[in-house]
C-alpha cells in the first residue's frame, strides 16, 4: 500500500505539540495532504510546515472531506465539536483518531459510535498515556494477574496550579467542562484499561468551581495568570465509581488545588497479591511506578523508573505520541484494531459525564449498559 493520506481538522495547540511532530517522524507510513482550521492562518502555517506538496488548505472541514482521496481524518479540535466532525467523516469514508476525550456528553459519544458502527471505517482515541513504558510495563503485570484482583483503584489528575491560559481550555461552551474532562479523561482511561473493567454501575460525583473566578488564586499559576472573569468551567472534580464486580475507582481532577504535590496521568491499583502506584507529573522528574508486597515476613517496595517525563513528544521514536501515530497507521493499513478501542473510550466518557450530572443533581447517577 502507498503512503496513507492524512486530513488534519484542528490546527491548534495539541496539533502542533503531538499529532504534527510525530506523524511527520513517520514519513515513510503517511503524508499529511490536508488541514483545516477556523484561523486560515494555522492551517496555512501547517501545510508549510508539515504538509505534502500538494497540501491543500481549508476553513470550513466539509470541504476537506469531500476530497475521495484522504484515508484518515484526526479531528484534532475543542471538545464539543469532536462528534459532528467524526460523524462527518465517517459519513465520507473514512478512517478517524480523534483526541481525547471522545466527546463532551455520553449522547454525543453514541452518536459517534454509531455512525462508526455503520461506516466500517477504522476508529480510534488519542490516548497516548497508555504508550508510556511505565504504563506498559504494569499493564503486563495486570495481564499476568501478577496484583491479584485489583477491587480498589485511584486516578490521579492533580495540578497545584496549572490552568491551561490558551485557547478554549476555560470556555464551557467549546470544551463542555474543565479538568476533569481534560485532564481526568487520561488518569481514568489508564485505570480502566489496567484494570480490564469496563462495566460501571454507578457514579457519585463533587464538581467545583471555587478557585477559577478568584483573581488572587492566579498567582503562582506556571503558565502565568488566567482571566476569572471568563474562567466559566471548574476548576477540580472528583468522582466515586463503584463497577459491576464489585471495585471501586475513585477518581480526581483539578488544574488548580491547594496541595503540595501534583500527580497527572498516575494511577494506584490495590490488588489481593500486591499493589502498584504509577507516579507522573510536575512533582516527578521522571514518570515512577512502584509495586509494594509482602516477602520473607516483611513489607517491600519495588520502584521502577522510566527514561523521562514526556508530556507530548520530544523527537524520540519511542515517545508515547509517535509509538501511539505508529500503532494508528498501522491497525488502519493491516487491518488491525487499534489499542484504544472505541468501547473503551465510550466508557471513559459516560463516566465523566456521569460525574458531572451526579454534582448538578445531587445524586448517584446509575448506569445502564447501552
Amino acid at each position: 500500500m502507498s503512503k496513507l493520506r492524512i486530513g488534519i481538522i484542528g490546527c491548534g495547540g495539541i496539533a502542533n505539540q503531538k499529532h504534527f511532530p510525530s506523524l511527520a517522524h513517520l514519513k515513510d507510513e503517511c503524508e499529511m495532504v490536508a488541514f483545516c482550521d477556523i484561523v486560515l492562518e494555522r492551517a496555512e502555517k501547517a501545510a508549510s510546515q508539515y504538509g505534502s506538496t500538494d497540501a491543500k488548505v481549508y476553513t470550513d472541514y466539509m470541504e476537506l472531506l469531500k476530497d475521495t482521496s484522504i484515508d484518515i481524518v484526526h479531528v484534532l479540535t475543542p471538545n464539543v465539536m469532536h462528534s459532528p466532525i467524526s460523524i462527518a467523516a465517517f459519513e465520507a469514508g473514512k478512517h478517524v483518531m480523534c483526541e481525547k476525550p471522545m466527546a463532551h456528553t455520553t449522547e454525543a459519544a453514541r452518536a459517534m459510535m454509531d455512525a462508526w458502527q455503520k461506516s466500517g471505517k477504522k476508529f480510534t482515541i488519542a490516548y497516548q498515556n497508555r504508550f508510556r513504558e511505565d504504563v506498559q510495563a504494569l499493564y503486563k503485570s495486570c495481564s499476568k494477574e501478577e496484583l491479584g484482583e485489583v477491587y480498589f483503584a485511584k486516578s490521579h489528575a492533580v495540578r497545584r496550579r496549572a490552568v491551561p491560559t490558551w485557547g478554549v481550555f476555560p470556555d464551557k461552551s467549546q470544551q463542555g467542562g474543565g479538568p476533569l474532562i481534560d485532564i481526568g479523561t487520561h488518569a481514568l482511561d489508564l485505570t480502566l484499561w489496567l484494570m480490564n473493567n469496563y462495566k460501571p454501575v454507578s457514579v457519585t460525583g463533587s464538581v467545583f468551581y471555587k478557585l477559577g473566578n478568584l483573581p488572587e488564586a492566579t498567582e503562582g499559576n506556571i503558565f502565568g495568570p488566567w482571566d476569572p472573569e471568563t474562567f466559566e468551567v471548574e476548576d477540580s472534580a472528583f468522582g466515586f465509581i463503584k463497577m459491576e464486580n464489585g471495585a471501586t475507582i475513585f477518581l480526581e481532577s483539578a488544574w488548580a488545588l491547594n496541595v503540595v504535590e501534583s500527580k497527572e496521568a498516575s494511577v494506584t491499583l490495590c490488588g489481593t497479591k500486591a499493589g502498584a502506584e504509577i507516579k507522573s507529573g510536575m512533582s516527578y522528574k521522571n514518570n515512577e511506578l512502584i509495586y509494594n508486597s509482602a516477602r520473607n515476613g516483611m513489607l517491600m517496595e519495588q520502584k521502577n523508573s522510566s527514561s523521562g517525563n514526556i508530556a507530548y513528544f520530544e523527537g524520540g521514536a519511542n515517545a508515547p505520541g509517535v509509538l501511539e501515530a505508529k500503532q494508528w497507521l498501522d491497525a488502519v493499513k493491516n487491518d488491525k484494531e487499534p489499542l484504544v478501542k472505541p468501547e473503551q473510550a465510550y466508557v471513559v466518557t459516560k463516566i465523566l459525564d456521569a460525574i458531572y450530572k451526579s454534582s448538578e443533581t445531587g445524586k448517584e447517577i446509575i448506569l445502564d449498559e447501552g
